[in-house]
């Protein structure tokens, strides 16, 4: 068994935009190193959503162990900070194993989390939500955020009018607690750092990304991801959660609801999808700046450097 030496916490993690093959890298990669697999995906957490999230297929886990891969129910909310305490604690394992896990995925709040850590925050009140969910149904986002610049204006001032989730745990931290969260967010110590990750993104020309995103949906629906947004739509889940606005769910949705054409849902998800992947391209690029970044030759061969300087 392999021994690591100096830091006990260590791990790399192989990120980057939707489609960019990253999934099918890392297993290459992590085969090469006999190690596992730690998804960094805030989709591919929940349960019965296979297709739609391009989660990796049980002969492909078979390969190599994953982690944090349907391990919550559909009616679960995972934060950015309970995914990085639970996977912390692999990491941990995993090294006291001898291995340094792989932590790969797009989703880069959870990565953050996991990297630098969250402010301890408390937990709302009950019935605060539901408060504010039924002002929402009554009046939409753009009356919460107006709520939100009165009790927390610099939060306000960061988010869109109509970016519900973030606004409305805004609203339920100072309801819960009198202190805005922008508040209690600055306090937040800097604090010896708990692992050694060097981030390392997966990048590919745009033209090419674009097209392989479409042809993903495409072949997504021809793996039946219809039937499989038609059982999530069954599961009464709270109008609020993340899964309902998923990339492409959302989308689908709209046409199970009879908003819209099935033809029309598809370039809705396949718009969506790219917008997404623009979106995940800036912050990384702007967020983890001393990031390994280039085409998958460049990333495995500088993956397997970072392994041989540890070992």
């Amino acid at each position: 068994m392999t021994r690591l030496s100096q830091k006990p916490c260590r791990a790399m993690a192989l990120m980057g935009a939707t489609g960019t093959g990253k999934s099918a890298l890392a297993l290459d990669i992590a085969q090469k190193l006999n190690t596992s697999i730690i998804s960094c995906d805030s989709m591919q957490l929940y349960r019965g959503l296979d297709i739609g999230t391009a989660k990796v297929n049980q002969a492909e886990q078979a390969l190599v162990p994953h982690y944090l891969v349907d391990c919550a129910d559909i009616s679960e909310v995972w934060s950015a900070q309970r995914w990085a305490d639970a996977a912390l604690a692999i990491i941990k394992a995993e090294n006291s194993d001898g291995r340094i896990p792989l932590i790969v995925g797009g989703t880069g709040m959870y990565l953050r989390a996991l990297i630098e850590g969250f402010a301890k925050i408390p937990e709302e009140k009950e019935g605060v939500r539901d408060y504010f969910v039924g002002l929402q149904n009554e009046f939409g986002t753009p009356y919460l955020h107006g709520l939100l610049k009165d009790c927390d204006s610099i939060l306000a001032e960061r988010l869109h009018p109509t970016d519900t989730q973030r606004i409305m745990r805004g609203l339920c931290i100072y309801k819960s607690t009198n202190v805005p969260l922008s508040t209690w967010q600055a306090e937040q110590q800097t604090q010896e750092k708990s692992i050694d990750c060097p981030v390392f993104v997966l990048d590919m020309p745009r033209p090419e990304l674009r097209e392989r995103l479409a042809m993903r949906i495409s072949m997504m629906m021809d793996a039946g991801w219809l039937d499989e947004v038609v059982w999530l739509d069954k599961q009464d889940v709270d109008a609020m959660h993340p899964v309902l606005r998923a990339v492409g769910y959302r989308q689908l949705l709209a046409y199970i609801h009879g908003e819209c054409s099935l033809e029309q849902a598809i370039a809705d998800a396949i718009t969506a999808s790219r917008k997404y992947a623009k979106r995940q391209v800036t912050w990384f690029r702007n967020q983890t700046p001393n990031a390994v970044q280039g085409d998958s030759a460049t990333i495995k061969a500088a993956i397997l450097e970072q392994y041989k300087q540890w070992i």
